[in-house]
């Protein structure tokens, strides 16, 4: 099977080594196929002077990619799992969810302090929600300041001084190889990552079998089995990537194990449960733990967080 092919992303560094990743893939497994990239701004990449959460919206870095999907200006989209929405547009599907990276959460620090060793006051950088808040309850004397811009960047305004420390995922991290920067991975008992974390997602048109077909080829059955019981947690819980709601499942044997949380903003109240089950159930799995947090009292912080939007 040959094709030629195009695939839409952002332009960041992270984001071109992703779709490079996925386009070396795609002409080692189906020799004699041709693959182009198509780079498009995303509305995330161009208001880099707000915070996230206050920018509103979901999709952020993915709805203008969609809509190139859509119109049939590129075949395929790559983006980063935590960047997408519970719900997918109609006409598009999820085809393959590759082998995931690292999930977790690290620490970047200027002088080799780890979380708990920053010094009071310490200014860290972050553009989460989901962080903040987790950063919040753990060591609330911290200065949290709200950091945007590609991972490059981030980790430049660090070594400029900026910042005592920045938070980022590893994944990113280990992709532009800067892993030796690391100062520290955090544990997921002090910060859970976000839904996806690590994964990447390859999107196509649903009417587009050829080109699905192709894309299959490259999906880890593994990692997909978790990414499904994080994003029906997501689902249930109408979260974005700009809310404080994190999740982590793992797949053990023929069981998933999944961890989840809500929390406030300011990390004062934190809902966190775990439940496991057969690897399929992955979706109710993810979708009973989001209504076990409801139900002990997560709708009403997500309730009074969506109604600030």
């Amino acid at each position: 099977m040959t094709s030629n092919l195009i695939i839409g992303t952002r332009g960041s560094q992270l984001a071109l080594w992703q779709a490079n990743w996925v386009k070396s893939e795609i002409e080692r497994k189906f020799p004699g196929s041709t693959v182009s990239l198509n780079i498009i701004k995303t509305k995330g990449d161009k208001i880099l002077d707000v915070p996230l959460a206050k920018v509103g919206g979901k999709g952020l870095f993915v709805k203008e990619i969609e809509d190139a999907l859509l119109e049939k200006r590129v075949d395929i989209a790559v983006h980063s799992m935590k960047d997408m929405p519970a719900e997918i547009p109609e006409g598009l599907c999820i085809a393959a969810i590759p082998e995931r990276e690292n999930p977790l959460d690290v620490l970047i620090s200027k002088n080799g302090f780890k979380l708990d060793e920053l010094p009071k006051g310490a200014k860290i950088g972050t553009s989460s929600l989901r962080r903040m808040s987790q950063i919040s309850a753990r060591r609330p004397d911290l200065e949290i300041v709200s950091l945007r811009g590609n991972l490059d960047t981030r980790i430049k305004k660090l070594e400029a001084g900026e910042f005592d420390a920045i938070v980022l995922a590893a994944a990113g991290v280990h992709r532009l190889g800067l892993s030796s920067k690391i100062t520290q991975y955090i544990d997921p008992e002090i910060m859970l990552p976000a839904s996806g974390q690590g994964a990447l997602c390859i999107e196509t048109r649903e009417n587009d079998p050829k080109t699905s077909d192709i894309i299959k080829s490259l999906n880890h059955a593994t990692t997909a089995t978790a990414v499904i019981a994080e994003r029906a947690f997501l689902h249930r819980l109408e979260g974005g990537c700009q809310v404080p709601i994190a999740a982590h499942a793992k797949v053990n044997g023929d069981m998933v194990e999944m961890e989840g949380l809500v929390s406030d903003v300011k990390g004062s109240i934190i809902f966190k449960s775990a439940l496991s089950g057969k690897i399929s159930e992955a979706a109710q799995i993810g979708k009973k733990l989001a209504e076990a947090l409801l139900e002990k009292g997560a709708k009403k912080i997500l309730d009074e967080i969506y109604s600030e939007k």
